[in-house]
């Protein structure tokens, strides 16, 4: 299959339809990426130009290929247990939830990616809260990475972070032709709720509130204007009181003021102010 290159005005395009969509903002230096992972795509519908690709997204006679091509555009790159002290600090809020609190502890993977995020998420809860009620949400704009995250079949690389006795209760360690990869264990996979959710647009109602928040690594790809969107979506499910976790290479400054930074990389919203009694007349 020989390259097809694409011109200026070809990527200008593209650019425009994953910043409409996801409100992704790509950047000139990306246009080999695009190309790169859009070639396949002519080739299969036998086209000579990624203006005739793009014509065939805009006609709708091919509604699911929209999907196909922000998955094949939006980069996903992680590793379980990213950014340790997030992890200490969400073992301490589920801790103290759970000696205090009877409702479900919840927590959101915004932008899980392949789920590696959410399914660490899930190790630290299970391990601190046991049977106690807890529940993980994880969501992404791609189909894509959805799918492999529901199956949570990694290469053991991956999980160079992961405490050596998380590895042992949690993951199954491939033999034979699986050497080299694991698997995250069925009942750990069966509590992590994962979702299609484009957080360029408005919420589902189903989503809930929830105590921690991770939205990591996600608003380098977004303009300032889509950053105060997003986070003001986001941050309006967090519940009085709840954490809220970006990249370290991430700030909220001028961004947001719904939640405060507490250490970098890390925010709080407020609790509820609580009435006070009535004195007795």
């Amino acid at each position: 299959m020989s390259a097809i290159a694409i011109n200026e005005r070809e990527f200008a395009r593209f650019q425009r339809f994953i910043l409409d969509i996801a409100g992704i903002t790509m950047s000139d230096a990306k246009k080999a990426l695009v190309s790169g992972r859009l070639a396949k795509r002519l080739h299969h519908f036998g086209l000579d130009s990624y203006d005739a690709y793009f014509e065939l997204l805009a006609d709708g006679q091919h509604p699911d290929e929209a999907q196909v091509a922000v998955d094949l555009l939006t980069t996903n790159e992680t590793y379980f247990f990213r950014e340790a002290r997030h992890f200490d600090l969400l073992r301490e809020a589920a801790a103290a939830h759970g000696s205090a609190g009877t409702t479900p502890f919840r927590v959101w993977s915004a932008a899980c990616s392949s789920g590696e995020e959410p399914y660490s998420i899930a190790m630290v809860l299970a391990d601190v809260l046991g049977n106690a009620p807890w529940e993980v949400v994880a969501s992404d704009i791609s189909t894509r990475v959805l799918q492999r995250a529901r199956i949570g079949h990694y290469p053991m690389e991956r999980a160079t972070h992961v405490p050596p006795d998380y590895l042992k209760r949690f993951c199954l360690k491939g033999i034979r032709e699986q050497q080299g990869t694991l698997l995250v264990d069925r009942a750990l996979r069966q509590r992590v709720q994962f979702r299609q959710v484009n957080l360029n647009t408005q919420l589902p109602d189903q989503l809930g509130m929830f105590d921690v928040i991770f939205l990591r690594n996600v608003m380098i790809y977004f303009n300032a204007d889509t950053k105060r969107q997003v986070v003001a979506r986001v941050t309006s499910r967090l519940k009085p009181g709840g954490h809220f976790f970006i990249g370290h290479s991430e700030s909220l400054q001028d961004i947001s003021s719904a939640v405060q930074p507490v250490i970098p990389s890390v925010y709080r919203k407020a609790a509820a102010v609580q009435p006070r009694d009535r004195q007795a007349a």
